[in-house]
């Protein structure tokens, strides 16, 4: 009888592993061709969609921006992340109303954001108005700078993905008991000895660890960049997976789009792997 629950999860997990594992090894597989839908091509051609990517204009621009989008958001989800949840930890009326209604830009699905955002930061939009406030006169047409796209793009990630960052430090403060800063208060620490001394180091594994699925989440961001900006101006937006599903589903290049697909899953693996080791010495 010891075989029945194997049994009864065997469709599942054989429909599991065909949904995942074969659209894996089909990519694989794919890198290695010159897969032209429109053209009827579909030829194997070794490693030279890998050796383009180094000469793709269009593609090392996307990896510069994905760099630069991975290392500025990072940091500022981590930063703003843990100040936001110093404010949610602090005891005020409305604590539990606030740490309610922050999560809202989470909840809201990425290409509503983007569409809203699109408008927020045209030449008479929310962004503008705001600014004009402060500054008579103020036009800046945010989306069709290279600069100013680029930190509209991030600014608009963080709004929408850091209060989902700050609720989980949270959770990790939460475990903090409030005897350990009253005993450092007898012994004469202030609140930013408190912080540096005991809430950062009982945080900093919390906060390492979520920076491995935030992280990735960066790398593999598209709908932003896709209802806001469509990679524009030019190219100066598109961020990697943006680029491999335009040259996937849009110039129908599947094979191109593959060995992107590719390389983008090396580069997370290897940062998974790296921030797993940064964990392991952390905790000896």
């Amino acid at each position: 009888m010891k075989w029945i629950p194997w049994l009864l999860i065997l469709p599942v997990v054989l429909i599991r592993g065909f949904t995942t594992l074969y659209p894996i090894l089909m990519t694989v597989k794919n890198s290695f061709f010159n897969i032209s839908i429109l053209a009827g091509i579909n030829e194997f051609i070794g490693f030279k969609n890998y050796l383009k990517v180094f000469s793709d204009p269009k593609v090392l621009t996307s990896i510069s921006f994905t760099a630069i989008f991975v290392v500025v958001s990072m940091i500022l989800h981590v930063i703003l992340g843990v100040i936001l949840a110093l404010i949610l930890n602090m005891k005020f009326k409305g604590r539990r109303f606030l740490r309610t209604i922050v999560l809202i830009p989470w909840a809201m699905p990425a290409v509503v954001a983007g569409m809203a955002a699109k408008w927020a930061f045209n030449d008479y939009g929310l962004i503008n108005d705001f600014i004009r406030w402060f500054v008579p006169g103020y036009q800046n047409s945010w989306l069709i700078n290279t600069g100013t796209a680029r930190a509209a793009v991030i600014a608009m990630d963080l709004w929408k993905d850091l209060p989902f960052f700050a609720i989980l430090v949270l959770s990790g403060l939460q475990f903090i008991s409030g005897d350990i800063y009253e005993a450092a208060k007898v012994d004469g620490a202030n609140g930013i000895q408190s912080f540096f001394r005991i809430t950062l180091p009982l945080i900093a594994k919390n906060v390492l660890t979520l920076c491995i699925p935030f992280t990735l989440w960066r790398l593999t961001t598209f709908d932003l960049v896709y209802s806001m900006t469509s990679g524009g101006p030019g190219e100066d937006t598109a961020l990697i997976a943006y680029r491999i599903t335009t040259e996937a589903f849009t110039n129908l290049n599947v094979g191109y789009a593959s060995a992107l697909a590719m390389l983008l899953f090396v580069v997370m693996a290897i940062f998974s792997w790296l921030n797993i080791r940064v964990m392991n010495k952390f905790d000896s």
